[in-house]
């Protein structure tokens, strides 16, 4: 195995620095583990080991609507509901992990 002796430096957003190091410490993955095998994954893909693409779809973070908006997200579901738009759930949770590359 090659000594690691190649050092990266970059910067980044202080809240994704954290956010990223705190799930990677969750799992107990070192940052520079986890960088290691990032690049590892683009050599053997050949280039970046995920799609890179405006998603069209943004999936809605409801810890932080008001009561307002969550309200109003509870009556989107209940008139989609009503119109018959809906679908098994094994359907519904197969196309959110297809959508959000999951």
């Amino acid at each position: 195995m090659a000594a690691k002796s190649a050092n990266i430096y970059v910067r980044i957003e202080p809240d994704v620095k954290e956010q990223a190091e705190s799930i990677l410490s969750t799992l107990g993955i070192p940052a520079s583990n986890a960088i290691n095998m990032f690049y590892k994954q683009i050599i053997l893909q050949r280039g970046l080991p995920f799609d890179v693409k405006i998603p069209s779809h943004h999936p809605v973070d409801m810890s932080i609507l008001s009561d307002e908006e969550l309200d109003a997200e509870i009556e989107k579901g209940y008139a989609d509901i009503k119109a018959g738009r809906t679908g098994e759930a094994s359907d519904v949770f197969a196309d959110i992990l297809k959508d959000y590359n999951l």
